[in-house]
């Protein structure tokens, strides 16, 4: 009877939503760095924003046109006495009184003793002289405020813009800036050092030598990482030993979080299992998924190393389902995965080991529903299906096989947009 593998048993892994459960319960938001508002798109605030001043600042024109009393122009067509001119950025220097109106610009202040804006269209002003008239004929009726911006329209002193854990977009910004703050307060971007690991595994540049393959896994990550929010740090290539990954890891400025690829299996070179017993703990091995089985999660000294295995594929589904949201967490995000979907499969997906298999595949739209479809060979180290991929297709650890028809659950990759 043969000797039982026992590690390659489903029942001796932990589950993908188990796994993901206790690398986050490792990470917390980091600290708060005042950052330049123009470099703080995408970045979440670390504290509540309350402004102290209104916005806009003082009643202003919407439009250009005349500022009237509307109670001199309730009986229009009348005619006005026209007083002077303002300016977007001058300030009135007589009010209006009545029968008076006085010409005004978008933005412009509001004179005293006018309440509403005319605009040039409801004015006979196309038919005289542009600038310096004496008199102009207002067409319609307009209420009082009308074509008017108050005070604190948009904000008022004492009103929260912004609250703590909000993802900064373009609006906010703008926001922002209107209450004069240069810079604000986010959760800074974690560190995220890599290493690729490997005898075979070279750097980019010299040429391969028989049995070499070429280093991706560490640039592939390092795009994942800058794609979550993250800083990634390419700390190169360690050999198959235990003191040259110690000496790499360690070679480095103390990340937020190590990222490394290979050595976290069984095999015979697989040391980066061996490091983190040393040299601190590992609290997750062998998770039931597919690719992406042979993951290690654990601690060198006080910073978390999540350890990938060194297929390419598998290297990304394992850091796009663990590394992706831990990097979210640490900058203060609430969604932390990427998004999820119900499509229809329109192949057979078969599933033999009872592992949750992340599908790489296209999903697409129809008039009807979402269509999912796989993007080819699904072997682990086969990037290009990945690369021809929109999603990944979520085949359950439960089912052996998804039939053709069945609604299944995606995982939309960052920025997909569906066609």
């Amino acid at each position: 009877m043969g000797t039982e593998r026992t590690w390659d048993m489903p029942e001796t892994m932990i589950g993908v939503d188990d796994a993901r459960e206790r690398i986050l319960a490792r990470f917390a938001p980091l600290e708060a760095v005042a950052t330049p508002i123009v470099d703080a798109l995408g970045m979440v605030a670390a504290r509540n924003v309350v402004s102290t001043v209104d916005v806009p600042p003082f009643r202003n024109s919407a439009m250009d046109g005349y500022a009237v009393r509307s109670i001199d122009v309730a009986d229009a067509p009348v005619v006005l006495r026209v007083t002077g001119t303002v300016a977007a950025g001058t300030v009135p220097d007589r009010a209006v009184g009545p029968g008076e109106s006085m010409r005004i610009m978008t933005g412009a202040p509001i004179p005293a003793g006018a309440d509403a804006v005319v605009r040039f269209e409801e004015t006979d002003e196309s038919s005289r002289a542009n600038n310096g008239l004496a008199e102009i004929e207002i067409s319609r009726p307009v209420q009082a405020r009308e074509n008017v911006r108050e005070a604190g329209e948009d904000v008022r002193a004492g009103d929260a813009v912004i609250s703590a854990g909000t993802v900064l977009g373009p609006a906010e910004i703008g926001i922002l800036a209107s209450l004069n703050m240069a810079t604000v307060d986010v959760h800074r971007r974690p560190r995220v050092a890599i290493l690729s690991t490997g005898d075979e595994v070279v750097d980019l540049g010299p040429d391969l030598q028989p049995g070499q393959i070429r280093n991706s896994n560490s640039h592939t990550i390092a795009a994942l990482v800058r794609q979550a929010g993250g800083e990634p740090v390419l700390l190169g290539v360690a050999r198959d030993t235990t003191d040259d990954v110690h000496d790499k890891l360690f070679a480095s400025d103390t990340p937020d979080l190590f990222v490394t690829s290979g050595g976290v299996s069984v095999g015979d070179y697989d040391v980066v299992k061996n490091v983190l017993k040393a040299e601190g703990s590992i609290d997750v091995w062998q998770v039931r998924m597919k690719p992406g089985k042979p993951l290690a999660f654990g601690t060198i000294g006080n910073t978390p190393l999540l350890g990938l295995p060194g297929n390419p594929v598998a290297a990304l589904v394992s850091f796009e389902q663990f590394g992706r949201p831990a990097i979210r967490r640490m900058l203060g995000h609430s969604q932390l995965s990427l998004p999820e979907l119900d499509a229809i499969s329109m192949e057979r997906l078969p599933n033999p080991g009872r592992r949750r298999h992340f599908v790489r595949g296209v999903v697409s739209r129809t008039s009807a529903y979402l269509e999912a479809r796989p993007t080819g060979d699904q072997g682990s180290a086969v990037l290009m299906a990945a690369v021809r991929a929109n999603c990944f297709i979520i085949v359950p650890e439960t089912s052996d096989v998804i039939d053709p028809g069945t609604t299944v659950r995606v995982q939309l990759f960052d920025g997909t947009l569906i066609t």
